[in-house]
This record gives structure tokens, sequence and C-alpha cells, in this order.
């Protein structure tokens, strides 16, 4: 390895000298140095259709912002925001650490922020994205499209800006019914099955209201649910190539977990990147392959 490649490695490996790169408050600098493992190759085609959620690098020591999401399969750990394609590709990635309120102002709240800060690589691109009711709002509409970005997302009912017409309160529905409501470019599909189901979109024409079951009585799914569905596993599929062949060791200290996390994601980039490109492989990488560059380099 050269000395220089070398030296730069040794430096992001150091606990203390990462810990500081990621929590002093004014060093966007320094964290964009280290967010270079997992950037974009420059002639990575993008696709048209992304996806943006939040996955659990697993640690299990002390951090201040340590993580529990009971849906995830590695529930405990660091919190990271991805951007991702039908192939497992990140285009974009950032920590959560602690209550990130400098990407809130008096107008936005803080996932608003995480969103617009995801999407700055493709803006004016038209491309469509995909997120769960964790980061969605009818506020998070505009600031997207006007950059031409159009979303398909669910979202809760009880959020700021949703129509009370339609909420379980107001409204109760069967197996099977669909209620629509459009207010300019944005619209929203209120759809039960076993169980209620909220829907913001301006990429689909609104489905009609009424109540669908086929044959057997089982509901049927309107358009935007299933493509929803198929575009939303985009960011799961990426971690599970990523935990794989992950390189990374056991240890207590979670700086060296997230460099080796955010290794890991490059590793896969290069991969996928070189796949896109028709290229192949000149031989069978074994499964341990992190353990001896590990030893090469520490």
């Amino acid at each position: 390895m050269e000395p220089q490649k070398r030296a730069r490695y040794s430096k992001l490996l150091d606990a203390e000298e990462l810990e500081e790169i990621l929590m002093e408050e004014e060093s966007d600098e320094e964290l964009e140095e280290l967010k270079e493992l997992s950037e974009p190759h420059e002639n990575m085609s993008s696709s048209e259709r992304l996806a943006v959620d939040e996955v659990i690098a697993l640690f299990k020591g002390r951090v201040i912002f340590h993580q529990y999401i009971p849906k995830k399969s590695q529930r405990f750990g660091i919190k990271i925001y991805k951007l991702c394609d039908f192939l497992g590709y990140t285009y974009d990635m950032t920590v959560y650490l602690g209550k990130q309120r400098q990407l809130a102002i008096e107008e936005i709240t803080s996932t608003h922020g995480i969103v617009l800060q995801l999407i700055q690589r493709i803006e004016g691109l038209g491309h469509k994205i995909y997120m769960d009711n964790y980061f969605s709002s009818p506020a998070l509409f505009d600031d997207p499209l006007d950059r031409k970005i159009n979303s398909c997302r669910t979202v809760r009912n009880d959020r700021r800006g949703m129509p009370q017409e339609i909420r379980p309160k107001s409204m109760k529905l069967k197996k099977g019914d669909i209620v629509t409501r459009v207010k300019g470019h944005l619209s929203v599909v209120h759809w039960k099955d076993k169980r209620e189901v909220y829907v913001l979109m301006n990429m689909h024409p609104p489905p009609l209201d009424g109540n669908f079951r086929d044959e057997s009585g089982h509901a049927v799914k309107p358009h935007v649910i299933e493509d929803y569905n198929a575009h939303m596993g985009f960011v799961d599929k990426s971690e599970r190539m990523v935990n794989s062949y992950g390189i990374a060791w056991r240890t207590w200290k979670w700086t060296k977990k997230l460099f080796f996390h955010l290794l890991d994601m490059t590793i896969l980039s290069a991969y996928l990147s070189h796949k896109s490109c028709d290229g192949k492989m000149a031989q069978k990488i074994p499964r341990n392959i992190g353990l001896g560059f590990d030893s090469s380099v520490v």
C-alpha cells in the first residue's frame, strides 16, 4: 500500500480522531472526507427510481446516539440514512448523530432536512423516490418537486396537513375500500385490507373511489400500493448485501465499527459499479478477504 494511502487509513482508523470528526458541530469538511469512502462513482448511471430508508449498523457497545428499531433485523446499533437504487447501490448516506438540529429550521423538521440532504446529488434529473411514513408528510413534497423529483410514500394519518375527513375517527372503511383526495399535484390514497394504509404521491393518477374485491373476497391492491411495494425495499437489499460479506471485527469502539461498515459499503458500491459496466471478476474472491486486508494494513 502506498505511504499516503496507508497514512490516511491509519488516520481514519484512529478511534479518538474519528470521534472528534464525527462529533464536532462545525466539522462538515472532515465528515465529508470520511463520506468519500462511500460516495458514488461519477460514471455510475443512476436509476430513475430510488428509495430512502434507515438501516442499523449492528453495535451493542456504548454510544450516545445508540438506536433501537424493533422492525429491523439488526435492532441495536448506529442508524444510517441511505438513498439506494434497485441494484442496492448507495448514492448517498448520512449517519444519525443524535438530534440533528442543524438540519431543522422553523419551516422544516429534521427528517425533512435529512431527505433534502440525501437528494442533493439527483436534483433536476427527473427521479422518482420512495420512502416510508417515518420521513413522509404533505409538507415534504413541494421541495423535491421544485427539484424535479416525484415521490410515492406511506404516511401517518395524524401528520400535519392530512385531510381530516379520511382519518379513522371520521371515516370507517370496509375491506377493499379505496378513498382518494386530491389537492393540486398531490394525492392521498386511503385503502383498507387487513389494516388501513395511507399513501401520498404525485407520480401516479389517483385511483377511483369504491370497494374493490376479487371473487374470493380478497381486497384488490391499487396500482400505487403495488408500485410502492415493488420499489421500497432497495435500501434493505443493499444492507443485506453489505452484511453478507462484512470485514468488520468485534470491537467496543463505535468509531471503528462505523468505519468498517462504511468500508463494506464502499466495497459493495465498487462491485456494483464494476458489474454495471459488464465487468467480470478475474478470480473468485474468498469470503475472508477482509482478514488479509486488515492484517496487511494495521
